[in-house]
């Protein structure tokens, strides 16, 4: 693991932790019971094996 040889300063954290930014998830079409959604792409298997139920 990488270890810092000076210590950073406030700002400078602050200021590197401001550039991280979240996505959108992506939204995939998925038909349930006749019916399409569109859910994020990871719980895709979740929503056809009946796991989740899709709100709507």
């Amino acid at each position: 693991m990488a270890v810092p040889k000076r210590k950073m300063s406030r700002s400078n954290t602050r200021h590197r932790r401001a550039q991280w930014k979240a996505s959108t998830p992506n939204l995939v079409p998925v038909t349930v019971d006749g019916v399409t959604y569109r859910v994020p792409q990871h719980l895709v298997r979740a929503y056809q094996r009946g796991l989740l139920r899709p709100e709507g």
